[in-house]
């Protein structure tokens, strides 16, 4: 049986899920983000009770088929940003359709309906987010960035994440660089 988990979008959140799942005494084959492959069916009292489990950690299950593809667009697009190793060589619609086998004017038209947005701006959120952990952990150069995350220049990822965020890309750096620097240091014993 497998299940589709609506916000579970990182790695952490496969912990948590895991950690759910042994509490309820439900055994997965695997974990991954956004789907659980269990290895035998659930009750509908086990189902309620995994969901209402999710619920409280701001997680749920999908049971409709537009959340369902919703969930996976999000999927992919949070995967191919935060932990794809090379830039996608291909038109963000094409894979999506590829991936998911359907029309990208259908997916958008779902994913706009579900969600609010349109999935440009859905990827434009997850990629600012991204150049902003590259920016701070990594302390990457903009142009590095730039090629990384798919930009046709750092003028474009320049402008793009002042749009988004309201600040310079290297301001938002500094302002982060100096947070930390203020931060003790731990001392270990």
């Amino acid at each position: 049986m497998i299940i589709n988990i609506k916000n579970m979008l990182c790695l952490r959140c496969e912990i948590v899920v895991k950690n759910i799942l042994t509490g309820l005494g439900i055994e997965a084959e695997n974990i991954t983000i956004g789907k659980i492959q269990l290895k035998e069916n659930l009750s509908n009292a086990k189902l309620k009770q995994l969901d209402a489990a999710l619920k409280e950690i701001g997680l749920e299950l999908v049971f409709d088929k537009k959340n369902l593809i919703v969930q996976e667009i999000k999927n992919i697009v949070f995967e191919t940003i935060h932990y794809a190793e090379e830039p996608l060589m291909i038109k963000f619609s094409c894979y999506l359709s590829k991936k998911l086998n359907y029309s990208y004017t259908y997916l958008s038209n779902i994913f706009s309906q579900v969600t609010g947005i349109s999935i440009e701006r859905y990827i434009i959120l997850q990629k600012i987010e991204k150049v902003k952990a590259m920016l701070i952990i990594e302390s990457a150069f903009l142009s590095d960035i730039a090629y990384k995350m798919n930009y046709s220049s750092v003028s474009h990822l320049s402008a793009q994440f002042k749009k988004m965020t309201g600040i310079r890309a290297k301001d938002y750096r500094s302002m982060n660089m100096n947070t930390f620097n203020r931060m003790p240091t731990l001392i270990a014993v």
